[in-house]
């Protein structure tokens, strides 16, 4: 019989935010899957094994993703990595994958999960906290209240356009481009907060676009609200 495949949400960073269910399917079963060269280096791995001790006696098998914006680079390594996960689930072996937030916000295990639900495999996708309702959480405000709109956009595409909608926008994955996210900000006069390594130890808030430090981390997410009516 062949296995299943789990793509596991394990929240922003906080281990507290896991799951149970998240941790109930680490506990059950042996084989885990990490996004990276090296499981043990891993984020995903480094704040679940907070919350599950026992995931450091699994068998962890490393799924590389590399960051790239290159799409037939992508393409392959999202083939090979369906392919070893498919190995793993013919041996009859569960597999638990773990992935940062939710599994279906912006999530490198959507790639692999299409493929494996293609082939014919048994994939199921196991919700967690999402990043910018923890962010939104930890500055101790809402996203949206009454009619307000909500967008989340990748900020390492193009932003400009997307300033210009109502309501909330949250910006993720800004990484090299801070620099210019932050002058459009500027340029729009947005009311701009933005929380670094959410839930980790090293977690900063900073309350304005001025704040915002051009070297920030790649987990680093930006709300942006309108302003506040006099």
């Amino acid at each position: 019989m062949t296995g299943i495949l789990f793509g596991t949400g394990i929240g922003p960073g906080d281990p507290e935010l896991m799951t149970l269910k998240a941790v109930r399917l680490i506990r059950e079963n042996d084989t885990i899957a990490v996004p990276g060269e090296k499981p043990e280096e891993s984020i995903a791995y480094q704040i679940a094994v907070q919350a599950v001790p026992e995931l450091a006696e699994k068998e962890l098998v490393a799924i590389p993703m590399p960051m790239t914006k290159n799409a037939k680079e992508l393409e392959e390594n999202h083939r090979r990595g369906a392919e070893k996960i498919e190995e793993l689930l013919d041996a009859g072996k569960n597999v638990v994958f773990l992935t940062l937030g939710d599994p279906t916000v912006y999530s490198t295990y959507l790639y692999v999960h299409k493929r494996v639900l293609e082939d014919g495999y048994d994939a199921r996708i196991v919700s967690g906290v999402t990043s910018f309702c923890a962010a939104a959480a930890s500055l101790s405000e809402g996203l949206v209240e009454n009619s307000e709109e909500l967008h989340v956009i990748p900020a390492s595409y193009q932003i400009e356009d997307a300033l210009e909608l109502s309501g909330t926008k949250v910006l993720m994955k800004a990484g090299k481009k801070m620099p210019a996210v932050k002058q459009f900000l500027k340029e729009k006069n947005c009311r701009a907060v933005m929380v670094e390594n959410c839930g980790m130890d090293t977690e900063q808030k900073y309350f304005s676009a001025e704040e915002i430090p051009d070297q920030a981390s790649y987990y680093s997410l930006i709300i942006v609200k309108e302003k506040r009516k006099k």
